[in-house]
C-alpha cells in the first residue's frame, strides 16, 4: 500500500452511489464517516451532478459548510469566510458563496437541446414534470424539485443508445459534450469535468494554505473517472450494479461494498492507515 509523508488530506467524493446509497439516497451508514473527517478537519467536498440547491438542502441536513463542486464540475463554490481564508480572488456568486466557472450557462446549453430534442428523442429534465423527474429518480417531491433547479447542465434520458456517440458528435460543435452518471446522460460543457474542478479546487487551496495537499477520490460512475484520474488516492466504490469504473491508476483500491457503507469502509481504511 502506497505510504504518505505527512500532510493535510482533502477528500471529494461523489454523492450518488458513493456518499449516498443508489436507490433510496440515505446516507446513514457513511455519516460517522463523515463527522469523522469534520473531527479530523479533512475537507469533504461533495463533488457531484445534483444541483446547488440540493447540494446546500444536504449540507443543511448534515450541519457542515464545505466547498462543493457541482453538476459535473460546472462550477465550485466555496462559503465565504470558509476556514477564515479569503477567497475574494474568486467571483464573488451570492453573499453566501464565492465560484469558480468552468462550464457553460444552462441557457447555451438548452439551445443545444432544443434542437436537437426531436432528432435523437432526448428528454431533458427542462421538458419534464417534477412528477416524471420523481419517477426517474425516486426523489420525494421537495428533492426533485431541487433537482430541476439547474444551472449549467442538463441530464436527459434517450429512447436508442446506439445514437450517444453521433449527438456527442453534434454537440463538440456547441462547445459541448456528453457524459453518463448513474442514471442519466448529461449534456455539459466541453471543457469541464469532475477532474478539472477538482484539480482548480486543489489549486485554489495550495495557494492559500501555502502547502501541499493530499488528495483522495471517491466514485463510482463513468462522469467519476476523470475525478478519480487527478487525484493521488482513487477510490472506486462498487456500484448498484456491483461492478467498479476502471481507471489508469494503479493505485486505485475498490470497496467490498455498495453505495454508503463502501463509503464507511473507505474512509475507515484511509483513516487507519494515512
Amino acid at each position: 500500500m502506497l505510504k504518505l509523508t505527512i500532510m493535510k488530506k482533502i477528500i471529494f467524493t461523489d454523492l450518488d452511489g458513493t456518499f449516498l446509497n443508489h436507490h433510496d439516497y440515505s446516507y446513514e451508514e457513511s455519516l460517522s464517516s463523515l463527522n469523522s473527517l469534520v473531527k479530523y478537519n479533512i475537507p469533504v467536498i461533495f463533488t457531484t451532478s445534483k444541483t446547488r440547491s440540493e447540494v446546500e438542502e444536504l449540507h443543511k441536513q448534515l450541519k457542515i459548510n464545505e466547498p462543493f463542486i457541482v453538476e459535473n464540475g460546472a462550477s465550485i463554490f466555496i462559503p465565504k469566510g470558509y476556514k477564515n481564508k479569503d477567497f475574494s480572488f474568486l467571483e464573488s456568486f451570492n453573499e453566501k458563496y464565492y465560484h469558480c466557472k468552468i462550464g457553460e450557462d444552462y441557457t447555451h446549453i438548452l439551445e443545444f437541446y432544443k434542437k436537437y430534442k426531436n432528432e435523437f428523442n432526448i428528454n431533458g429534465f427542462s421538458s419534464m414534470s417534477i412528477e416524471e423527474i420523481q419517477n426517474l429518480t425516486s426523489l420525494e417531491y421537495k428533492k426533485a424539485q431541487l433537482s430541476a433547479k439547474r444551472d449549467f447542465t442538463e441530464p436527459f434520458i434517450i429512447e436508442d443508445e446506439n445514437k450517444i456517440e453521433t449527438l456527442k458528435k453534434e454537440a463538440l460543435s456547441y462547445g459541448l459534450t456528453l457524459t453518463k452518471g448513474g442514471r442519466f446522460y448529461h449534456i455539459i460543457g466541453a471543457k469541464q469535468d469532475k477532474g478539472k474542478a477538482v484539480k482548480k479546487t486543489i489549486e485554489i487551496f495550495e495557494k492559500l494554505f501555502n502547502e501541499k495537499f493530499f488528495s483522495i477520490a471517491l466514485g463510482d460512475g463513468e462522469n467519476d473517472l476523470p475525478m478519480l484520474e487527478v487525484v493521488d488516492l482513487p477510490i472506486a466504490i462498487k456500484n448498484h450494479k456491483g461492478l467498479f469504473v476502471e481507471t489508469k491508476s494503479k493505485e486505485i483500491l475498490k470497496s467490498t461494498y455498495k453505495g454508503a457503507k463502501g463509503f464507511k469502509e473507505m474512509i475507515t481504511k484511509c483513516l487507519e492507515n494515512y
